[in-house]
């Protein structure tokens, strides 16, 4: 595991000692891990609404049946003959 150094106010410093007495972490390591897992988290969730939203806006649905993949198939196939 690497060492990150910050620094912080004594308050914010005051702060986060207090939740680690409160929320039972073992150090202020464990709980600043914590909150990095949690904006972690956040972010891919953002990620995937961001993708789910492009998906819904793309255009109307198709099945996704024999016929589908045989056209993306004939499409690469097309590519990877002009060398694209």
């Amino acid at each position: 595991m690497s060492t990150l150094n910050i620094s912080l106010p004594e308050s914010m410093r005051d702060f986060v000692l207090a939740q680690v007495e409160r929320g039972g972490y073992a150090t202020a390591s464990e709980y600043i891990r914590e909150l990095v897992r949690e904006a972690e988290r956040a972010a891919a969730k953002a990620r995937l609404e961001a993708l789910l939203l492009e998906g819904i806006n793309s255009g109307p649905a198709r099945p996704f049946d024999e016929n589908f993949v045989e056209d993306i198939r004939r499409r690469v196939e097309e590519q990877l003959d002009k060398g694209e």
